[in-house]
């Protein structure tokens, strides 16, 4: 694949596709979606968008880079028993979501049968890093990866993308930063309640600001809480917190080879206990999780159907 004529099709133009959508196109890929609705705004901006499965693989010259920004769970399997009898042989297909690695690992020698190359492609950054830049970490064949790279570091930051090794790495790579964040969510959020109920009146905002420039804790998510508090108080937020259930994940596999976390089964725990107490550390999370992900306030049905069904395989 010349490095001139890079294409990527993409499966799903929601929040995040359709942001590498925009991404690609700016920096010189042509993109082919496929959508349900009509995205004409996308279309406008130059994305070719497709409504079945055989137009959006004629619209690709092999070997095909597909990336699939979809929910885990069943909806992969079935968007991938759709779309093989359409590819060719050497086809790259990307799972970008935050789909169980082991199911990842099922996939790829399913579809290595029938000659096609799966990568486990996790997925970080959040909208900003969608439309700006974000953080590939990859699993899977070097054949795949000599294919989807050269477009994966041109949608990354500097030093953004890895290939992590073989199938299932990127995505158990992906479930541990996801632990990682949790914990770092919960720890923020704690701080931030101390600093709300002490004997001082503290301006929160102006406190994150100053953590953002210089000091040991500055981070993204310290400054999602910054900007977050200039539009509105914790106590304006809904104190129950959604998430998508693959950090439970991370906790079985912890007890099962009996690794100690206990930083990230406790935020685990807090999130569980977010929808039944209203606290002001439950509050601060959901400001930060809406701030890198576009994550709802409050209740979510949808999300709490696919924290129910995003894993197929048993651990």
């Amino acid at each position: 694949m010349a490095e001139d004529r890079l294409t990527l099709g993409i499966v799903g133009l929601g929040k995040m596709g359709g942001n590498f959508a925009l991404q690609a196109l700016e920096k010189g890929i042509s993109v082919v979606g496929k959508e349900k609705s009509e995205k004409p705004e996308l279309r406008r901006r130059g994305v070719k968008i497709a409504g079945t499965y055989e137009e959006f693989v004629s619209f690709l010259e092999p070997p095909r880079v597909i990336y699939l920004s979809l929910p885990a769970g069943p909806i992969i399997d079935t968007v991938v028993g759709e779309l093989v009898p359409h590819l060719s042989a050497g086809d790259v297909l990307m799972d970008g979501g935050n789909s169980f690695y082991l199911d990842s690992i099922r996939r790829e020698k399913q579809l290595s049968e029938n000659n096609l190359l799966f990568l486990d492609c996790g997925t970080s950054g959040g909208l900003t890093g969608a439309r700006h830049g974000a953080c590939f970490m990859v699993g899977g064949k070097a054949e795949g990866i000599a294919l989807a790279e050269p477009i994966l570091k041109k949608l990354a930051v500097k030093d953004g993308f890895l290939h992590t090794g073989p199938p299932g790495s990127g995505h158990y790579v992906k479930l541990v930063h996801n632990g990682i964040e949790f914990g770092m969510l919960q720890a923020i959020g704690e701080g931030a309640t101390l600093l709300a109920k002490c004997d001082f009146r503290l301006n929160l905002e102006k406190v994150f600001k100053n953590w953002s420039n210089g000091s040991v804790i500055r981070c993204w998510l310290v400054e999602l809480m910054q900007k977050g508090l200039e539009e509105q108080s914790l106590e304006q937020i809904e104190s129950h917190v959604e998430d998508t259930g693959e950090v439970n994940w991370l906790v079985q596999i912890a007890m099962k080879k009996e690794i100690p976390i206990p930083v990230i089964t406790q935020s685990v725990i807090e999130l569980f206990k977010s929808r039944d107490v209203s606290s002001l550390t439950y509050q601060a999370i959901a400001l930060m999780r809406h701030g890198f992900g576009g994550h709802p306030f409050g209740k979510d049905g949808r999300i709490t159907k696919e924290r129910e069904t995003s894993r197929i395989q048993k651990i």
